[in-house]
Formats: C-alpha cells, sequence, structure tokens
C-alpha cells in the first residue's frame, strides 16, 4: 500500500494536492495533518496556514482544505494525515523530512506512529503516498491506474 507517481495526465504538477487526494477526500475530512520539511513557491498563496517561517504546522482538517484548495505546488515536504482527536506529539528535533531521506523509498515506513497516509514531495519529480489503510490505498490505486509499487519503483534503481 505504498504507492508512487513519477508520471500522469491527470496531475498538471506533481503535488496538485486537489487532484492527488480527490478520490479519498470525503475519507480524510476528518484528518489532523503534520507536515514538515516543507518547499513551496509562496508568492500567489497568501492567507495559507503554513509558511516559511516554522518547521512543521499541524494542521486542522479545515485548514488542510484550505490548502487542498489553493493551487499551491510543494516542492518537498512530509504530510501526515492523521486520524482526528488524536493528540498529535511532535519531537522539534526528530521531525518528518523528504530531502536526504533513503527512508521514504522504504515500504511501511510512515513516519508518524499515529499516522494513516503519508505523502512524501521529492524534488517536484516525484509523489510517494503511503497508507496503513487498505480500503485508501485501493480508492487511491483505482483513480491514478498509473501508479506504480514504491517497493518494485525502488527495486528498478538499486
Amino acid at each position: 500500500m505504498n504507492w508512487i507517481i513519477s508520471k500522469s495526465e491527470k496531475l498538471t504538477y506533481h503535488t496538485n494536492l486537489k487532484v492527488l487526494l480527490e478520490p479519498i477526500r470525503s475519507d480524510i475530512e476528518g484528518f489532523t495533518w503534520l507536515i514538515s520539511d516543507l518547499e513551496y513557491n509562496p508568492d500567489y498563496h497568501k492567507g495559507l496556514s503554513i509558511d516559511h517561517e516554522h518547521h512543521y504546522f499541524v494542521l486542522s482538517s479545515s485548514e488542510f482544505q484550505n490548502l487542498l484548495s489553493s493551487d499551491v505546488q510543494i516542492i518537498w515536504g512530509v504530510l501526515l494525515g492523521i486520524p482526528a482527536g488524536r493528540a498529535i506529539s511532535v519531537d522539534g528535533r526528530n521531525l518528518p523530512f523528504a530531502e536526504f531521506n533513503d527512508l521514504i523509498w522504504k515500504n511501511g515506513n510512515i513516519q508518524h506512529q499515529d499516522a494513516v497516509i503519508e505523502i512524501d514531495c521529492v524534488d517536484s519529480s516525484y509523489t510517494i503516498v503511503k497508507f496503513k489503510d487498505r480500503m485508501l490505498s485501493d480508492k487511491f490505486q483505482t483513480f491514478f491506474s498509473e501508479v506504480i509499487e514504491l517497493e518494485k519503483f525502488s527495486n528498478s534503481y538499486s
């Protein structure tokens, strides 16, 4: 239940969150989101609950829906979907990260113990999406039939 998108005609750019999460949008409405290692172009995205001043963000479902509705392209970053109502513990010295993290290429490695979904944005070139929930994974894979199993993709480069 670990996928990578390297090419898709459905996405005008990698990490187009509005399209990327479309197949599971109603399922994730009750999630809180931990976002870290964030690099994006902020010039046209005023009013979002993210910025370059902080190392991580915890967004409510409505704040995340605002991010989804924007047209922001995340270049680097980790987005972790955690069921709402769970206290999110964050170790500021050990934040989830994508850049130079070999572990994101490993199956089953989700960087927060309570996360059900992890989205790793890799230099606007790849989007890795990991699920702990098979139903969400199946919906995602049905919508994005072009996804590649992460392990197969990783093995082709080793």
